[in-house]
């Protein structure tokens, strides 16, 4: 009888995946035809067959999905069962504070972590206040990191933040995401020839594959430049709000349980917006994402 494995896929390759198991060690496996959905992190089931080629024979229940939106807006997978997501900013090119609060409803609704890092910090005048966006996040829970790769500013508690669990970078274009991959991950292009060549004859490795890469400071990071740059797709009503977790929180003790949290009377979201209690700029965020 055909031993069953476990692993988790550290990339794809077309119709091959490469696998790394319990112990480690990464394998070449071709996918069942009902699997070729199978995307970076996946948790699976392997064997190798009677001519000893590892097949991948399931893919486990995942804990969350990212997803990106192709330019048909088509919802395309990007990776599985992450434990958080950094939202990368900084002061240039200014931050776009609609597409953080984008991204960071996106990341409750999966859900994982969010934390918020400010990025290129070295290029604030001294005595520049720091945007008070940043504090209204910190004031919701999440974590918000200052950082400077050049100066090696904030790296280690950046460091320390990625050292648990399975993390991806994503940001604006510009906003130094490669640099901290870089610093992170200094023989990147070592390991993505190395992966290549284990995919065998074929195998390109595209820029836009997610994969996994185990970090020395512990943890793992998902990275590509598809993934860094992806975009989150658009939400109904009710999804924006379970994202939004000032929202969320607040929802069930509105007057209509289908409260739309704009107009309604009896609306505690809106009370709370008016008493000081919700930002009147997270407010707005929600709103401007709400679909048409």
């Amino acid at each position: 009888m055909t031993q069953s494995m476990a692993g988790r896929v550290v990339t794809r390759f077309g119709s091959q995946v490469l696998v790394e198991d319990d112990q480690g060690t990464v394998h070449r496996c071709t996918t069942r035809r009902r699997l070729e959905n199978g995307v970076c992190n996946d948790r699976v089931q392997w064997h190798r067959d009677a001519q000893g080629h590892a097949v991948v024979t399931d893919i486990l229940p995942r804990s969350n999905l990212l997803e990106r939106v192709d330019p048909r807006g088509t919802p395309k997978s990007v990776a599985a069962n992450l434990d958080q997501v950094v939202v990368v900013i900084a002061p240039a090119p200014a931050p776009n504070w609609s597409l953080v609060d984008r991204y960071l409803a996106a990341i409750e609704r999966m859900p994982a972590r969010g934390v918020i890092l400010f990025n290129k910090v070295d290029l604030m005048p001294a005595g520049t206040p720091l945007p008070p966006p940043l504090a209204e996040y910190r004031d919701l829970g999440y974590e918000v990191i200052h950082a400077s790769v050049p100066h090696n500013h904030g790296m280690e508690v950046l460091r320390a933040t990625l050292s648990t669990g399975v993390s991806v970078l994503v940001g604006q274009s510009g906003v130094g995401k490669s640099s901290l991959v870089k610093a992170l991950l200094p023989d990147l292009e070592i390991r993505i020839g190395a992966l290549s060549e284990m995919g065998g004859e074929g195998g390109r490795h595209t820029t836009t594959n997610a994969t996994l890469y185990p970090l020395a400071c512990g943890g793992t990071l998902i990275d590509s430049p598809g993934v860094r740059d992806f975009t989150p797709g658009p939400a109904s009503r009710e999804a924006l709000v379970q994202g939004f977790v000032e929202l969320r929180n607040l929802a069930g003790e509105c007057r209509f349980q289908d409260c739309s949290h704009t107009v309604e009377p009896g609306c505690a979201v809106l009370e709370a917006v008016k008493a000081g209690r919700i930002s009147p700029r997270r407010y707005e965020s929600y709103r401007s994402l709400l679909p048409g």
